[in-house]
């Protein structure tokens, strides 16, 4: 298996990506395409993928702002006929490993939705075995939808002195969704 991070636009790789992460998410809750191009022209996101003989199994967009020690999952998808076998685990270490790479970060954040359903335990049981912890004092919910989200954050180091809040860290993931709708 190959892991491939790229920081710059990949028309090939997004090409050979789209298709796991427009059915993983679907057409509602994924950024169009032409908003996530313009992320990367700015500078604000970066494309992980694990690929296998030519298939992509796996993806995920990260963002961060300029200047931030944050770094956010965006989107994190396996192929829908292999999840369930260790592929999810394996490529998030592999991401986490990248972000520890990386001197500006401290900290990888997820927004989870939290909406008392089975697919949202799992998905936060999920992240919890790659290391996250859940910050349950605050739920959000966006205006588009009915869904309540709250904040997981995983230390890459160490804890900080004083405890993060998911409030804090849910205005954050806001105003990176925010910025990354701006178009240059």
């Amino acid at each position: 298996m190959e892991f491939i991070t790229t920081q710059q636009w990949d028309e090939e790789l997004w090409q050979k990506t789209r298709g796991i992460y427009n059915v993983a998410f679907g057409e509602h809750a994924t950024k169009p395409e032409k908003i996530i191009r313009n992320m990367f022209a700015r500078g604000l996101s970066a494309l992980h993928v694990l690929i296998e003989k030519d298939e992509v199994l796996a993806m995920a967009l990260t963002g961060s702002m300029p200047g931030s020690s944050v770094l956010l999952l965006d989107y994190l998808a396996v192929r829908k006929n292999l999840r369930g076998h260790g592929i999810g685990k394996e490529f998030f270490d592999y991401i986490k490993e990248w972000a520890k790479s990386e001197p500006q970060y401290k900290r990888i954040l997820v927004e989870v939705e939290c909406d008392d359903i089975p697919e949202n335990h799992a998905r936060i049981h999920f992240w919890e075995k790659c290391g996250f912890h859940l910050l349950d004092d605050y739920k959000h919910c966006y205006k588009w939808g009915p869904q309540h989200y709250m904040a997981m954050v995983l230390y890459l180091k160490g804890k900080p002195a004083t405890p993060i809040k998911g409030e804090d860290c849910l205005k954050y993931m806001a105003s990176f969704h925010k910025e990354s709708y701006k178009l240059s």
